[in-house]
């Protein structure tokens, strides 16, 4: 099945075009395509899921869906990185993405998508580094607890229904990776 079908099947979001036109253009294998859809999909699910419940929470939805889509286009660079740990795709990526046209601060995201264990990040890098993260099913409390503490500035007065929503939204979407990774997977990781 390749990634559109799969997407239009599931019911998933749209990459933004100027995303899809630039995975296109620069070559990503179908690995790396399926991989910026499911990444998306799931960020816009968490934007979507925080805008609903907590409506004084400030997101760029739009910076969001860009950084999900491309966070790891510098794997173009760097295939091995599909399948097996490395960071040289990140200051690939945002060099590609600047050598594009991309402002900087929308290449960011290859880098910050990595850089939240070291880094004071913004809300929407937060968000695509934790899409980056539970759609595989992976939970990493130290970045769930920053985007509590983003939200709870908003809501002082909230802070235990802050902590159960984002867990049971987190593990709402970390119990559907079994299917993504499968679906990746069956994907080559070249053209």
């Amino acid at each position: 099945m390749n990634p559109d079908a799969y997407r239009a099947q599931l019911k998933l979001h749209s990459l933004p075009n100027q995303a899809s036109l630039l995975l296109d253009q620069l070559q990503a294998s179908p690995r790396l395509i399926a991989h910026a859809i499911v990444v998306h999909d799931v960020a816009q699910q968490l934007v979507s899921a925080l805008r609903e419940k907590w409506q004084k929470v400030a997101i760029d939805r739009d910076q969001v869906a860009f950084g999900a889509a491309l966070h790891d286009i510098g794997k173009i660079h760097y295939p091995e990185e599909l399948s097996s740990p490395g960071h040289l795709h990140e200051a690939a990526g945002q060099a590609m993405l600047i050598a594009a046209g991309i402002d900087a601060q929308l290449a960011r995201f290859c880098l910050t998508h990595a850089a939240w264990r070291t880094q004071s990040l913004a809300l929407e890098d937060l968000l695509v580094a934790l899409a980056d993260t539970c759609w595989k099913g992976k939970r990493q409390q130290a970045l769930e607890e920053q985007l509590i503490t983003h939200i709870q500035v908003h809501y002082p007065e909230q802070a235990w229904e802050i902590l159960l929503f984002v867990d049971e939204l987190i593990e709402a979407l970390a119990a559907q990776s079994d299917q993504r990774l499968a679906w990746q997977a069956q994907f080559p990781t070249s053209n």
